[in-house]
């Protein structure tokens, strides 16, 4: 499989590994890691949001977990050939199980969230080994008093993912509508939460202007990552 060059660094995938996609591009170019110094990464892959949030954030070092071997493997392989090397450092373990000494100024994750019987993806894409709540109620013990929760979810999923978080006493701060494709249904939330209520800010992004054919805020978004924008 061929790897996914981006501007300052390359994804190595495999077939065994979630690939490169639109949710990790899109939390990877949104997400809020201003003023962070310790992050992590939840269900990383192929340490696509890892190594996006490094090149954007100059000061934060990123422990990044998996669940899957292989995934663990390419991900050290990727962060081991950027030129972030020196802060990026990747564990197998179920983020159940994880235990750290550090409170985080930041976590981030693509989480695992459609639930069907196909074995397509079955671990990186299903709520088999993670559920919403997990991630939620590990991530309210894990996160520092001033930190953020950042994650990308279906738009449907969007307000039990809410109710959750605030009976964890994480409070949403930041909403952003993402469609498809202009004039289309909603797609996913990236949503944001912090122990400390604020004004909830409301964003949009759409990321076709037309069928195939990217949006301009789209294209602006990832132009420092993408090479053909």
């Amino acid at each position: 499989m061929k790897p996914f060059v981006f501007k300052q660094f390359e994804i190595l995938q495999d077939k065994e590994v979630f690939r490169v996609g639109t949710d990790g591009v899109v939390l990877g170019a949104l997400c809020n890691g201003e003023g962070s110094v310790h992050a992590l990464e939840v269900g990383c892959g192929t340490g696509l949001i890892s190594l996006m949030l490094a090149q954007r954030f100059p000061s934060i070092r990123f422990d990044a977990l998996d669940i899957n071997a292989k995934a663990v493997e390419i991900a050290g392989k990727n962060f081991n050939n950027s030129p972030f090397a020196d802060r990026l450092n990747v564990v197998e373990v179920n983020y159940n199980d994880f235990v750290s000494a550090n409170k985080y100024d930041l976590i981030v994750s693509n989480p695992p969230y459609f639930e069907s019987d196909s074995s397509k993806d079955l671990i990186a894409r299903h709520q088999v080994l993670l559920s919403f709540q997990q991630l939620i109620c590990k991530s309210a013990v894990l996160i520092s008093d001033t930190g953020i929760l950042s994650v990308i979810i279906p738009g449907d999923d969007a307000e039990s993912f809410i109710t959750i978080a605030k009976e964890n006493d994480l409070y949403l701060i930041r909403k952003i509508d993402i469609y498809g494709i202009k004039g289309g249904k909603l797609k996913r939330n990236i949503l944001e939460f912090s122990r400390q209520p604020s004004e909830l800010v409301l964003e949009k992004l759409v990321l076709e202007k037309e069928k195939r054919i990217y949006s301009d805020e789209y294209r602006e978004l990832t132009k420092d990552f993408h090479p053909m924008f």
